[in-house]
């Protein structure tokens, strides 16, 4: 709850009320990192982003056999935040500034890209080796202009204000949630089917519901009648309002930013061989098909 207890303490806007849905926003499913499977309410070709959130993927929940996890090999960021959150499994990360640390289910791994790192995450050795139950989300945060050059670091800093909450909600269960009035707050639903917001919105395993900014309350519920726990993450922030260009990993404002960052990786400044001809991957900025 500190992130929450920080954000409230920063923002004291409230609109007052429960606020609507603008809409629900289906996950597409895409490859990522060594080819595992992503379930992704957004970047697509539809919806971009939701400032100050530029991207949310879910990997899993999938049974792993022997050999068969696969993690994200080494890859550079620049301009943003990922918050890494581990349901299952066992996950290791290093990057280039000498940050290590291992993941086990229920941590959080929060990374300030900043000026530029490479890094990468990947299946603990034992549990590539035996196998078991992977879950795991990621959440990319905008930085605003004044920080995208600001040293990397692997601790839990919040440069933009955020609320990420877990909730699981038994059937006739309700929640409701303080959220500032001027953060942008959206709901993306791990499992089951519930109602959101004043109107009760149906969105079920794999949506994104989008809060309009007309309260500061958000509605969670979970009917009666229904069958299963309705698990949901609640994320919420405040919107920076500026110029987003984006090319896979690298996030700024301006195209020439973009360019910089690339000339800056391919000459080994955010760690790393120099290399005249490496290409950032851009698997990110492309989705594939749509979940059924």
């Amino acid at each position: 709850m500190s992130m929450v207890s920080e954000a409230l303490r920063e923002d004291k806007s409230f609109a007052g009320g429960r606020r609507t849905v603008a809409g629900v926003v289906n996950s597409i499913e895409t490859l990522e990192g060594g080819g595992f499977l992503v379930r992704r309410p957004f970047p697509k070709p539809s919806f971009s982003e939701f400032d100050p959130f530029l991207l949310l993927d879910e990997m899993g929940p999938v049974e792993l056999a022997p050999g068969e996890a696969k993690g994200a090999p080494e890859h550079p960021h620049r301009g943003f935040e990922t918050v890494s959150y581990l349901l299952a499994g066992d996950m290791e990360h290093k990057d280039s500034r000498g940050h290590a640390g291992r993941m086990r289910a229920g941590d959080v791994q929060w990374m300030t890209a900043g000026s530029g790192v490479i890094h990468a995450e990947m299946p603990a050795r034992d549990f590539a080796r035996d196998g078991g139950r992977m879950h795991a989300f990621q959440l990319w945060v905008n930085l605003p202009k004044r920080d995208k050059m600001t040293k990397p670091k692997a601790v839990i800093e919040t440069r933009t204000p955020i609320i990420y909450l877990h909730y699981r909600i038994e059937p006739g269960g309700e929640v409701t949630q303080q959220v500032p009035g001027a953060y942008n707050a959206f709901a993306y639903v791990v499992d089951g089917e519930g109602l959101f917001g004043a109107e009760d919105e149906r969105a079920g395993d794999g949506q994104m519901v989008l809060f309009t900014q007309d309260g500061d309350e958000v509605n969670l519920k979970n009917p009666a009648d229904a069958k299963a726990t309705l698990e949901v993450l609640l994320i919420a922030g405040v919107p920076l309002n500026e110029p987003v260009v984006r090319y896979g990993p690298f996030v700024m404002n301006t195209q020439a930013e973009i360019r910089q960052a690339i000339e800056d990786y391919r000459q080994g400044r955010m760690g790393g061989n120099k290399d005249k001809d490496r290409e950032p991957s851009r698997r990110t900025s492309h989705a594939t098909r749509p979940t059924t």
